[in-house]
């Protein structure tokens, strides 16, 4: 069962799970942001999940998508990052991860119109190289459309310090890099 983390008793386990066990920690959500928890039929936690911000720039997605400057600066908020995908290290079920990506893909853009007031039309996703392969992702449907540079929003220096990831995409609509180009009058 796939709920969202809304309740403060909620947020609290999330928070939790999440800064414990995630190699990142919890970090800081900005922007509009939803939380998943996937529990068993038992009611037990299994998965946490974070949606936020997608990152400002990303050349290999920008390119992708096929975005000038303008229409990504106009169309951003219509996409969303996977920012925290764990699976809690007692669960142990085989396939979970592609699963759990599968059911979130299908109900995402509906749960963020509920609560922002417009639907989301591309997932992203970035996957640190030598930690993991992205093997959920790429069993989910994903798309890896590149790497990252090693360099993040705060690099005025130019140098890159930050480990170098996969950048994985899942379009929402079939007709994603028209609307997300602004194409007028698409559906």
């Amino acid at each position: 069962m796939v709920e969202i983390a809304d309740a403060r008793e909620r947020i609290g386990e999330f928070k939790s799970f999440i800064e414990q066990y995630h190699y990142l920690g919890y970090g800081q959500s900005v922007g509009e942001c939803i939380r998943y928890m996937v529990r068993g039929k038992d009611g037990e936690a299994l998965a946490c999940l974070m949606f936020g911000s997608s990152a400002w720039r990303c050349a290999p997605r920008d390119k992708y998508i096929g975005w000038t400057d303008e229409e990504r600066k106009a169309n951003l908020y219509m996409t969303t990052n996977n920012t925290r995908f764990l699976i809690l290290p007692w669960v142990r079920i085989p396939h979970l991860a592609s699963h759990i990506l599968s059911l979130i893909n299908r109900r995402v853009s509906q749960d963020w119109q509920t609560k922002y007031g417009h639907p989301l039309y591309m997932l992203e996703t970035y996957v640190e190289c030598g930690r993991f392969a992205g093997t959920c992702y790429k069993a989910a449907n994903w798309h890896c459309v590149g790497k990252t540079s090693g360099r993040g929003r705060d690099d005025i220096d130019k140098t890159a310090s930050l480990p170098i990831k996969y950048i994985y995409l899942y379009p929402l609509h079939k007709k994603y890099k028209q609307i997300l180009c602004g194409e007028r009058g698409v559906k």
